[in-house]
């Protein structure tokens, strides 16, 4: 998947480190993403190389 398949503002998780949290989308251009999450901050992912998931802020209500 090109990062033009995500668009700032989606929500996603990083199915490799679920302890950074729910992380939305800033930007995304080419195979980079730059996303927030909310344990670990603002990180930069190759998604040639990690496969982001898709997501919902409403699944860490509770």
């Amino acid at each position: 998947m090109k990062a033009d398949g995500w668009t700032p503002g989606a929500y996603v998780r990083h199915p490799g480190e679920p302890e950074w949290g729910l992380g939305q989308v800033q930007s995304a251009i080419g195979d980079r993403v730059t996303v927030n999450f909310q344990h670990r901050g603002k990180v930069l992912i190759d998604i040639s190389v990690v496969r982001l998931v898709a997501a919902r802020p409403e699944e860490d209500a509770g």
